[in-house]
C-alpha cells in the first residue's frame, strides 16, 4: 500500500550555519560593538545574549534573516522567555522544534479522519504515517495538511508506492 511520513524536522546543519553567520555579523556591526551581544547554538537550542530587550530583538532579526537566506523555515523557532543573566545582561533561549508533538499529531490525525478520504493516519513517535490505497488520495491528504496545518513546518518523507 502506498504510504508516506509527515515529519517536522529542521535541517540542523543549515541552522548551525545560520547561527554562525549571524554571530559573525553581530561581531562586525557597529551598533553591537562593545556590547554583550552574542548568539550561540547547543544541540537544539539557540541562546541570544544582549544588554536589553531591544538588542535581543535585533539579534533575533539577524538570525531570522540568516535562516531565511538558508531556506530554513522560521516556524521551527520556539522563543522562550527573556531572563536576567547577571548584571545588566539579558538572555533568551530559542528552541528549535523537532518532531511533531503528541497534541499536534492527534490534531493532524483527526483532520485526516474528518476529511472522509480513504486513508489511515498512524502516530509513530514524533512522525505521522499516512497510508492509503490510491496515490491520488495521499496527494489530496498532502494538500489538505499543508493548507490546514499551516502553523507547523511539516514536510513529507519516505513516500512508498
Amino acid at each position: 500500500m502506498p504510504s508516506f511520513d509527515t515529519v517536522c524536522e529542521p535541517n540542523m546543519v543549515e541552522v548551525k550555519n545560520a547561527v554562525e553567520n549571524a554571530a559573525k555579523e553581530i561581531g562586525t556591526r557597529f551598533d553591537f560593538k562593545g556590547t554583550a551581544a552574542a548568539i550561540e547554538v547547543k544541540d537544539k537550542e539557540v541562546t541570544l545574549t544582549g544588554e536589553a530587550d531591544f538588542q535581543l530583538q535585533q539579534i533575533m532579526d539577524v538570525l531570522i534573516a540568516k535562516l531565511a537566506k538558508r531556506k530554513v523555515d522560521v516556524r521551527f523557532l520556539d522563543k522562550g522567555e527573556i531572563q536576567k543573566a547577571g548584571g545588566d545582561k539579558v538572555k533568551q533561549v530559542v528552541k528549535v522544534r523537532s518532531g511533531i508533538e503528541s497534541e499536534q499529531a492527534k490534531k493532524l490525525q483527526r483532520l485526516i479522519k474528518d476529511s472522509k478520504l480513504k486513508v489511515q493516519a498512524a502516530i509513530q513517535g514524533d512522525v505521522v504515517r499516512i497510508t492509503g490505497a490510491k496515490k491520488d488520495d495521499l496527494q489530496a491528504v498532502m494538500a489538505l495538511v499543508q493548507k490546514d496545518m499551516a502553523e507547523l513546518p511539516l514536510s513529507f518523507t519516505n513516500f512508498r508506492d
